[in-house]
């Protein structure tokens, strides 16, 4: 079946009948690694013999999983990763994967799934006084934003160390705001089981290295596509810069001042290097890099009405800004394959799409995985990101809006019958900052 327009796809709000869909569309969910059990943190140099099979039994086998036939061009070679996936981020269709449901240590990565489980809980006006028993715990070599006690921070600047600097001093004061690191872990694994990321075993709301912390790279994209659907996430995983507030001091003359500081994107696709450009319609999300690890990221791009989730966990080549480079060439070929290959699998939606699509007037939300009555949690209908927002910070490239949308319904009353999950429209604005 061809795929539908470009416009009547972005006219569409992400509804709990697509998702219901989507569900009915989706294989059982067989040998799936318990998250609750003890993973190993250190995995073997070879993925096992049988993984979970979520998203299709292709995907449990270990090795490439692609569809090669007449017209489909052939992945690219020097890609070193232990795992991989190319998907398409509003079908679900797994175009190609390698090792998918590895169960490999995730580093920040794993703070798509912090932000996608709290986001919705604090309007990002809310203030903050960070105690010294907030910042307890953070790990040695932590990347940090440079939180400071008793200095009083809004949710939005949070989240800005979070998704810029990935700063697991920000990490950690949101969740003493949530009533603490072991709450908010459990939070976490509750919703990873959710978002049916079942790989998934949170120790560290971080993402710094923990006994028993894993991810894979199916459940990164997972969780990847259920931020996507949130304001406020897409504004933050986009954002090249912004001004986050510094320590207050006297200056020379005795007054009291607060100058902020500019922190910028460590995504490397959407802020660029020396030996790396901006990466064309990137749009997000969240890179990470530990020593057990080693570098891992998970990113969202669009280009010709397309948009595609790639992520690249551990490259073994060992060169600067590898992990982005393995990243661009599986975009590259996704966007060349995307309409030609036929899947190997598909992205599952939430567990409670189905429930809650099936009861009698249930309110289609434009959330995914779970909504919250926060401000930061609800879809907007304007662009974001793509002008100055809050606190100094700056606009980007590249942005994610929220287009109006209707519900689509069959004569009679019926929902439409569509495995699509559009997400909102990728915006380009023609200057960068």
């Amino acid at each position: 079946m061809p795929a539908p327009k470009k416009t009547a796809r972005r006219s569409l709000l992400v509804t709990s009948a697509v998702l219901s869909s989507l569900a009915l569309a989706a294989p059982a969910a067989v040998a799936v690694p318990s998250p609750s059990g003890s993973p190993s943190a250190s995995p073997s140099a070879t993925p096992p013999a049988s993984m979970s099979t979520v998203g299709g039994p292709r995907l449990g086998q270990p090795g490439t999983q692609v569809n090669l036939a007449s017209g489909v061009p052939v992945l690219p070679k020097d890609v070193s990763a232990r795992s991989w996936i190319v998907a398409d981020a509003e079908s679900g269709d797994v175009l190609a994967a390698h090792n998918a449901h590895w169960r490999l240590a995730p580093a920040s990565t794993l703070k798509m799934l912090f932000a996608d489980t709290l986001l919705p809980k604090f309007p990002r006006t809310a203030e903050h006084k960070v105690a010294p028993s907030d910042l307890a715990g953070i790990g040695s070599g932590s990347s940090m934003v440079g939180i400071k006690e008793d200095e009083t921070y809004t949710v939005h600047d949070l989240w800005l160390g979070v998704f810029l600097r990935s700063g697991n001093d920000a990490v950690r004061v949101l969740s003493a705001m949530n009533n603490g690191v072991e709450n908010t872990v459990k939070e976490m694994n509750e919703h990873a089981e959710e978002l049916q990321a079942l790989d998934t075993h949170v120790v560290s709301p971080d993402g710094y290295d923990a006994e028993g912390q894993v991810s894979s790279a199916y459940d990164l994209t997972l969780i990847a596509r259920s931020g996507m659907q949130k304001k406020d996430f897409r504004e933050y995983a986009s954002t090249v810069s912004a001004k986050f507030p510094g320590e207050t001091k006297k200056d020379k003359k005795g007054k009291t001042v607060r100058k902020p500081f500019e922190i910028q994107n460590t995504n490397r696709l959407l802020s660029g290097d020396t030996d790396l450009p901006v990466y064309q319609g990137i749009a997000g999300v969240k890179n990470g890099n530990t020593t057990n690890a080693g570098a891992t990221f998970t990113g969202v791009a669009e280009r010709n009405g397309k948009v595609l989730l790639v992520t690249v966990m551990n490259p073994e080549k060992d060169e600067h800004n590898e992990v982005y480079k393995e990243t661009a060439r599986l975009f590259d070929w996704g966007f060349k394959a995307a309409g030609k290959v036929r899947p190997v699998g598909e992205l599952v939606p939430p567990r409670s799409a189905a429930r809650s699509s099936a009861q009698p007037g249930a309110n289609p939300s434009g959330e995914a995985g779970g909504s919250g009555n926060g401000a930061g949690g609800t879809a907007g209908t304007g662009p974001v990101a793509s002008a100055p927002v809050a606190n100094g910070s700056s606009g980007i490239g590249i942005a994610l809006g929220v287009t109006g949308g209707v519900l689509v319904l069959l004569a009679g009353g019926a929902f439409l019958v569509n495995r699509r999950w559009p997400l909102p429209d990728l915006v380009r604005r023609r200057t960068r900052p």
